[in-house]
């Protein structure tokens, strides 16, 4: 029986980029296999969705009121933006996350559609039973993505060459791969993509 497959591109956004708030180093390098894959999944009507980090401006998540992180992809700003040179298929399905001042919602499952659906209700309706992941940030919103989709009983692919980690903690990236991998995720590379 044949999956059907969907690619979910995680927080691609300005302030995750060189420059931007709070930077992945060398974030933006996973642009151009993030392109390549959307490319992929576009040319065979395959879905295509995007989460975004959008934080209204006072929220717990933040170092000023309590939270981890310094002040990032605000709501409307430049920060919040998806990377200039990242190419959404036309019906790219958005999504937002982080909204809610109480919640770092770092999963892609705690974000929603303009209509008010979370992901998996959006996967659910698409019949999607396995999911492709890229983006940023490898050791958070990416690994919390991923565990979420794995412990939804779908199978997870994460494009090794288009995820990129922030490493507080050195090593953090690298303990995130294997706490995926030993989940249950399976990972390729965006030249690899055989849709």
């Amino acid at each position: 029986m044949s999956r059907q497959k969907a690619l979910l591109i995680v927080d691609v956004q300005n302030d995750f980029c060189p420059g931007g708030a709070l930077h992945v180093p060398d974030g933006d390098r996973v642009v151009g296999p993030v392109n390549r894959a959307a490319d992929a999944f576009a040319a065979v009507g395959l879905p295509v969705l995007a989460s975004r980090d959008w934080h209204p401006p006072i929220t717990s998540h933040f170092q000023q009121y309590g939270g981890q992180w310094p002040v990032h992809c605000v709501q409307g700003t430049r920060g919040a933006g998806f990377h200039p040179q990242l190419r959404l298929p036309p019906g790219t399905i958005l999504l937002y996350k982080g909204a809610d001042p109480d919640k770092d919602a770092y999963s892609a499952f705690d974000a929603f559609n303009d209509k008010g659906e979370n992901l998996g209700a959006v996967l659910a309706r698409l019949a999607v039973d396995e999911l492709f992941v890229c983006g940023l940030a490898t050791d958070y919103c990416v690994k919390s993505t991923v565990l979420d989709a794995l412990s939804q009983g779908l199978r997870v692919t994460v494009i090794v060459d288009a995820v990129a980690g922030v490493d507080v903690q050195p090593g953090d990236s690298a303990r995130a791969v294997a706490e995926m991998k030993v989940s249950g995720a399976q990972f390729r590379h965006s030249l690899e993509l055989l849709l």
